[in-house]
């Protein structure tokens, strides 16, 4: 999802970069926000194409994404970085006068490829590292504080939930008995845990801890909380004309995107079921544009976290 910085393990690209800043359709004097930095593949593609008057703004739950973007474009006028959610957005831009006159807002949702690869931050259950999983290191529970204590049916469903984990009680259950003995509190010692309780077979494709090790990481950063927060705020932090240019990379996200960019495009949503209005004057907040868009085969030979991914954009009307 995002680039390389120096102490990643890898290398990464921005997945479906050249699709989502074309999306935005930048006017060079406009002001656009950058949502999810990451480590700023798209923000530099952006800043490329903004004029001496444009502006952007970029957000992000991490101290090192946020370090970061300092690092690279600090010197940058026209550009202004916060830590925070972006569910906060709208009070952002309004302290700065700056809501309903945004041109885009981007969002490339789910954790990052320094987040993942970075064993320190207990995101990947392919490397041994401590049970963390927060993008915001400094607020709240790690994972290993929250699953010492919370209650089997709680873990359940919360697997269930942001996980789709169909095997959540079995899961649950497993956790339970082993932190009865000694806590857990290594990455590799929850995907074990799950790999022994999950049934051999199921998704021969997929590691057996990805739903859980997904559905834990959600709940502890209220990521769809946040992202409907911020779907909720999008007409008023938009500019008429502003694109709303979206990258999710599971079934969640997604479905709560395409449900809000549809019915936002549909006429007269904003009104009562059935109440009479001649149809030239139903109003349409949203105007779909293109369909969703996939990686394609050579961006996922390049970088197999892009086979997921998919692209929604919308214009405010």
């Amino acid at each position: 999802m995002s680039p390389s910085d120096p102490g990643s393990v890898r290398e990464h690209a921005s997945v479906l970069l050249a699709e989502a800043v074309d999306g935005l359709a930048i006017r060079p004097e406009g002001i656009y926000v950058d949502a999810t930095f990451g480590r700023g593949g798209h923000a530099a593609k952006v800043l490329a194409r903004l004029g001496s008057k444009g502006r952007l703004i970029a957000v992000d739950k991490d101290r090192q994404a946020v370090a970061t973007a300092r690092r690279r474009f600090g010197d940058d006028p026209r550009f202004d970085v916060w830590r925070g959610s972006f569910a906060a957005l709208k009070a952002r831009l309004h302290s700065l006068g700056l809501l309903g006159r945004v041109d885009g807002l981007l969002l490339d949702l789910g954790v990052s490829s320094p987040q993942l690869d970075d064993a320190a931050r207990g995101f990947s259950f392919l490397r041994e590292g401590p049970l963390d999983m927060r993008m915001d290191d400094t607020l709240g529970q790690t994972a290993a504080e929250w699953l010492q204590q919370v209650g089997i049916k709680d873990l359940a469903r919360v697997l269930r939930q942001y996980g789709e984990e169909r095997h959540a009680l079995r899961i649950a259950r497993a956790i339970r008995k082993a932190r009865e003995e000694a806590p857990l509190r290594t990455t590799t010692q929850l995907a074990d845990l799950i790999t022994a309780a999950v049934p051999v077979g199921r998704e021969r494709h997929k590691h057996p801890a990805t739903r859980s090790f997904q559905a834990i990481r959600i709940f502890l950063n209220q990521e769809l909380q946040d992202l409907q927060t911020l779907l909720d705020d999008v007409l008023e932090v938009l500019a008429p004309g502003g694109r709303l240019v979206v990258i999710s990379f599971h079934s969640l996200e997604d479905r709560m995107v395409k449900r809000f960019m549809k019915q936002a495009a549909r006429p007269g949503a904003d009104l009562p079921v059935g109440l009479p209005v001649p149809a030239d004057e139903l109003h349409v907040d949203l105007r779909l544009i293109g369909k969703a868009v996939r990686a394609s085969d050579a961006e996922i030979v390049a970088n197999p976290r892009a086979r997921s991914a998919i692209l929604r954009i919308a214009e405010r009307c």
